[in-house]
């Protein structure tokens, strides 16, 4: 299995001069540092690709014994273009792969291994919050059916945590090929889903501590919850 994290993105929204994955946390670690030492607990960093795109250097500087894909397109094209240079590289493997600014306990890697292990493509939902601004889902047979931020009555949001099965890759990579510079990545899932009938699970891990950091209001609420910690 191959992990990814994805961060390409200039994150403009929560007005840093520098890639949001290096943002500091109350604890005295990164968004990055936190991610991927919760990564190595359970995995090989050896078996991370990390896309970057805005500021590369800065990110590299910091964590000089990663992998990395580059964007060179970071400013013009969406998480769709930037997860498919990573997935082309993983080809004949199951990847989970993270936004780069993502938060999150580190136990729920531990939960989510036997679901790993099934080898079903997956994507970690949050059903305790649906907000208007965050990618949403609906369900049909216990499946995946829509994923976007436009779905109206979601089950619940996506929490920026995804797991594609070894069998499911070569279509999601075509799928990604399909989409729009300006497209998320999940856009890619719900034409894998449409277009070749895949199984994509929804994992509820509401009971975890997991947020994406788009805002700095989502910032001061993971500071929040690390300071109890």
């Amino acid at each position: 299995m191959k992990l990814v994290i994805l961060a390409a993105g200039i994150g403009s929204r929560l007005g840093n001069p520098f890639p949001k994955p290096l943002t500091p946390l109350s604890n005295g670690k990164s968004i990055m540092k936190m991610m991927t030492d919760n990564i190595a607990h359970y995995f090989s960093i050896d078996d991370l690709f990390i896309v970057v795109g805005f500021k590369k250097n800065s990110i590299m500087e910091a964590f000089p014994e990663m992998a990395y894909v580059y964007n060179p397109y970071f400013d013009q094209t969406n998480t769709a273009k930037s997860l498919i240079l990573a997935l082309r590289k993983c080809r004949g493997e199951s990847v989970l792969w993270f936004n780069g600014d993502v938060v999150f306990d580190r136990k729920l890697l531990e939960v989510l291994q036997p679901r790993m292990e099934e080898d079903i493509s997956f994507v970690c939902v949050n059903t305790e919050s649906v907000a208007e601004e965050e990618v949403k889902y609906t369900l049909q047979d216990g499946y995946i059916n829509e994923l976007s931020k436009v779905v109206k009555n979601g089950l619940g949001e996506a929490v920026g945590v995804n797991f594609i099965s070894k069998n499911d890759l070569e279509h999601f990579i075509t799928r990604l090929e399909d989409c729009d510079a300006n497209d998320y990545f999940e856009r890619g899932l719900e034409l894998m889903i449409e277009k070749d009938g895949a199984k994509v699970k929804a994992v509820d891990i509401s009971q975890f501590n997991c947020m994406e950091i788009d805002f700095k209001e989502d910032l001061e609420n993971v500071n929040k919850f690390l300071a109890k910690k």
